[in-house]
């Protein structure tokens, strides 16, 4: 069991299926209380009654006080995990990059507004963003995902050096392919990318659980990330040529 987790207050965003789902599993098996949220409110009432949680469907940027008055008014753990998986290149149309910005990057925003003042306040909160190796690295394909998911993981690290010592921890999660809707959705490109080495949503689960109890920020479901990360850094043109390929090869199979 964790401990930092058990007897928590917790959100799950986008907990309808997929990793969402996965993590309130998760959380409530650890001995946490849990707040199921999705847009669709049967399967967040269907994930709720499973696992013995609370259904509070709607959009995650609205739901935080209606959570809080869920769990008897405190929120110790919010996990930002609702996103949406926009494809596309620079010519996507504008209200598609709006809705990837919207939920990907400004949901998390408008969350820690709500939450920080009570976590600053008694010194202690814990949010979770789900981010995608994709915030780290860069996805073929689909610039408006790509973009946010890089927003998103600066939104995190952000949160995290400015209240860290004032009792706050952050966590942003990067997997690479998860057994999931969403890379059903990916097409080709995923099929090329993410299915070979996709993980199951349970696995990201288990890495966050591993990942709170050490207290580390960047959490790798997929460890092989930390490389591709390093080798970014290290050669910023020779890791472009390398996806540049790639990017070649999919247009190959289009």
């Amino acid at each position: 069991m964790v401990g930092a987790v058990q007897s928590a207050g917790v959100v799950v965003t986008g907990a309808g299926g997929g990793i969402g789902a996965a993590l309130a599993r998760r959380f409530a098996a650890e001995g946490a209380r849990v707040v199921v949220n999705d847009l669709d409110a049967a399967k967040t009432k269907a994930v709720a009654d499973e696992i013995g949680g609370i259904a509070v469907p709607g959009d995650a940027s609205l739901i935080i006080e209606e959570a809080r008055a869920a769990l008897d008014g405190t929120v110790d753990v919010y996990c930002a995990n609702a996103g949406v998986g926009s494809g596309g290149s620079e010519a996507a149309g504008e209200d598609v990059w709006a809705l990837a910005w919207d939920v990907n990057v400004m949901a998390h925003v408008r969350a820690a507004h709500a939450l920080l003042p009570d976590w600053l306040e008694r010194g202690s909160g814990r949010f979770v963003s789900t981010v995608s190796a994709a915030g780290l690295l860069t996805m073929i394909g689909a610039a408006p995902y790509s973009v946010t998911k890089h927003g998103a993981y600066a939104f995190a690290e952000w949160l995290s050096l400015t209240y860290r010592h004032r009792g706050v921890n952050v966590h942003a999660i990067c997997p690479q392919g998860v057994r999931t809707d969403m890379l059903a959705a990916t097409g080709s490109a995923g099929d090329l990318v993410l299915r070979p080495t996709a993980i199951e949503p349970e696995d990201v689960a288990d890495a966050l659980m591993k990942g709170i109890e050490e207290n580390r920020f960047l959490i790798l479901p997929h460890p092989e990330v930390a490389g591709y990360y390093q080798a970014r850094a290290a050669d910023p043109d020779r890791w472009m040529t390398n996806m540049n390929h790639l990017q070649q090869k999919w247009e190959t199979t289009e």
